[in-house]
């Protein structure tokens, strides 16, 4: 399972990218505020998107396996667990502890693998704001101090 999900996310992401880009290259002549914000927008339901497919293929195999009497309790269960809540008011049966714990370090990894991915776009789009800037008409160019310890100056 964990595998699974590992595959999941990655092909999420390689999905996540190729639609952003598509998005890129048909708004480029167009580049606003807007456009910005619909990119993160976008990458951050997608990435909600992932994860709600990650939670769920652990609710059906905790069904499957009959870790749980009932899929509403597997789903709980699993998205408690995959965000590392851990309420405590469901747990599984003996042969099914160590699932859950796999489960919740799964979670953790995919999760900080999503904020890194996030946090990358996020300043993707920053540092094209300040090439879209700079290449802008009458746009202030940086004068070369010469230094290269120090930023350049305008």
């Amino acid at each position: 399972m964990v595998a699974f999900t590992v595959l999941m996310h990655l092909a999420g992401l390689a999905l996540l990218i190729a639609l952003m880009r598509m998005h890129g290259e048909r708004f480029a002549h167009r580049v606003t505020m807007i456009n910005q914000g619909v990119v993160i927008i976008g990458a951050a339901f997608g990435l909600f998107a992932l994860h709600t497919a990650e939670i769920w293929a652990y609710a059906v195999l905790y069904r499957v396996v009959g870790a749980m009497a009932s899929f509403e309790e597997a789903l709980y269960f699993s998205t408690v667990t995959y965000a590392t809540i851990g309420y405590g008011d469901l747990t599984l049966a003996r042969p099914w502890r160590v699932l859950g714990a796999i489960e919740g370090a799964n979670g953790v990894i995919l999760l900080g693998w999503s904020t890194a991915f996030f946090v990358s776009v996020v300043n993707r789009m920053r540092a094209l704001e300040q090439v879209w800037t700079m290449s802008a008409p009458g746009a202030r160019r940086p004068v070369p101090s010469g230094r290269p310890d120090h930023e350049e100056e305008y």
